[in-house]
């Protein structure tokens, strides 16, 4: 695994990445129990097909909001998750733990709490304080 950066040892570098996979891991599990957990069925589903139940507006409104959440959800875990794996491919590429808008390091403590940290705690601050452009996402 090239080392170009002298601020970690391997042994660092072993260390982010176990908690990268450990991260990337416990996402995956979060991400199939989602899947797998039914989550996704509407109350019209749950009740079956023959159900004479009566549906009252409020109740769809809820499983499209519910919808709407597990979407959401689904998408922020799997932005997430790809944070993850570029991360684990700057420790294999040797640029793991430098800032990608100054190039100056990040701080080992920023990397502890957030190992897929792209930037140093300056330039996230100043990337915070930057006003809303009013694009839509």
């Amino acid at each position: 695994m090239p080392n170009p950066n002298p601020r970690f040892t391997p042994e660092d570098l072993r260390n982010f990445k176990r908690l990268l996979i450990e991260r990337r891991a416990e996402l995956m599990q979060e991400l199939d129990e989602f899947k797998n957990g039914g989550s996704s069925n509407t109350i019209k589903e749950a009740s079956g097909e023959n159900s004479s139940y009566a549906f009252h507006m409020a109740d769809l409104g809820t499983d499209t909001n519910e919808r709407e959440k597990a979407y959401y959800f689904a998408t922020r875990e799997n932005k997430l998750l790809s944070r993850i794996n570029q991360a684990l491919e700057r420790v294999e590429s040797g640029h793991y733990g430098e800032c990608q808008s100054c190039s100056q390091p990040i701080s080992r403590e920023r990397l502890e709490a957030v190992p897929h940290a792209v930037l140093c705690i300056t330039c996230k601050a100043n990337e915070e304080k930057e006003p809303y452009n009013g694009e839509m996402a």
